[in-house]
């Protein structure tokens, strides 16, 4: 059956008001088109996309050898259940996740389908290599909205009417300076938490964002990442990186995680490693994840063929020559001009960014500002 995109802004709206859920939260928006950092609603505006579909288009919309990867894939096949019968592009992919690892770790990986969904798996993962049961994550936190991420999460407006939630999950301080919690008092909480809420042998792993999303953008301390890894270290404890958001080049780097000197056991990867199309994935420690028994992993979907074919070419792109100096370059001219609003609006008290120590903020009494929601944040192009 033909389908055809509707360009009618109104009757966009109209249909999303009457055929989808309030529960999904939208703009008023109407997309048209896309390319590059540009997008194009229905009236033919032109916008700079600060959004990315969330974090999915490190490499901007439509990058052409993504677009010519999938087109050939197509041409194949469009879907083949990895449990069925195996196909080379799933195993391309993890082998150039094990190329990307962090590390010197001879590394495996699973593919699924989003990022919650990895995230879910890590812990499976990380509770068979383990045999313990409890969690660990932080203030501030997102990781998903399926039953298990959402326990995992700290923003209320994701799980709230939702409960009960899964149990075994423990909440600990993330440094933030901005707001007085500094590295010793973040590690302090941690050790509190072991004293008088979980044994941490019975602790499988704790995860942390490396750069806080939807906790406002936050770049976690190297002196905390450091330090958190030598506690797991201490009690058997798997680290896990949560690098659905900022992974996949958005610091420069494949991962942010590489910033800070510190190679984790497990790494979860989404969003723009799909270049656009639906896939995830957990990587780890191969002795890991092979804790888990035959038919213990897996899905439908995961690692669907023509995603896989897209996740190759981005993949190869964060390597190129250049890759890295240029997100470096674009990081510092939208710092600068960020951090001129700052200075000319009071109600601004923080502008965030990898590097923390070139944040501009004033007294913590002033609130920082940040976007919390899902709406994609936008620009309109000057002339």
């Amino acid at each position: 059956m033909a389908t055809e995109q509707l360009q009618d802004a109104a009757a966009v709206r109209a249909g999303r008001e009457r055929y989808v859920t309030r529960g999904v939260s939208t703009t008023d928006m109407t997309v048209s088109r896309a390319e590059g950092a540009t997008i194009w609603d229905s009236d033919g505006r032109e916008y700079l996309d600060f959004a990315g579909g969330i974090a999915c288009q490190n490499l901007g919309h439509n990058p052409d050898a993504v677009v010519q990867a999938i087109h050939e894939q197509v041409d194949r096949y469009l879907h083949q259940c990895f449990m069925v019968g195996m196909y080379e592009p799933y195993v391309e992919v993890c082998r150039r996740l094990d190329e990307l690892w962090p590390g010197h770790t001879e590394t495996k990986s699973l593919l699924v389908n989003s990022g919650a969904e990895a995230v879910e798996n890590a812990i499976k993962i990380a509770r068979a290599a383990t045999g313990r049961p409890g969690v660990v994550v932080f203030d501030r936190a997102f990781h998903g909205r399926t039953n298990l991420t959402m326990a995992m999460t700290s923003k209320l407006v994701y799980k709230q009417g939702f409960g009960p939630l899964a149990p075994d999950i423990y909440r600990a301080p993330a440094p933030y300076p901005y707001r007085g919690v500094t590295t010793s008092d973040a590690i302090a909480g941690l050790e509190l938490l072991f004293a008088q809420d979980v044994d941490p042998k019975e602790v499988a792993c704790v995860m942390l964002e490396t750069v806080q999303g939807e906790g406002g953008f936050i770049p976690m301390p190297a002196d905390f990442v450091q330090g958190l890894k030598q506690i797991c270290k201490r009690h058997g404890i798997l680290y896990v990186a949560d690098e659905v958001q900022s992974g996949c080049g958005r610091t420069g780097m494949p991962w942010a995680i590489e910033h800070l000197n510190v190679e984790p056991d497990l790494i979860v990867s989404g969003k723009t490693l799909g270049g656009g199309l639906p896939l995830a994935a957990v990587t780890g420690r191969s002795d890991l994840m092979d804790a888990v028994h035959p038919g213990g992993l897996g899905g439908t979907f995961s690692g669907n063929p023509v995603s896989c074919a897209a996740a190759c070419v981005v993949l190869d792109a964060l390597t190129e020559p250049g890759f890295r100096e240029r997100a470096e370059t674009v990081g510092r001219l939208i710092r600068g001009r960020l951090e001129r609003i700052a200075e000319e609006q009071r109600a601004i008290g923080e502008s965030t960014g990898w590097t923390s120590s070139s944040s501009r903020s004033r007294q913590p009494d002033v609130l920082a500002r940040h976007d919390y929601g899902e709406a994609a944040a936008l620009m309109p192009r000057r002339n």
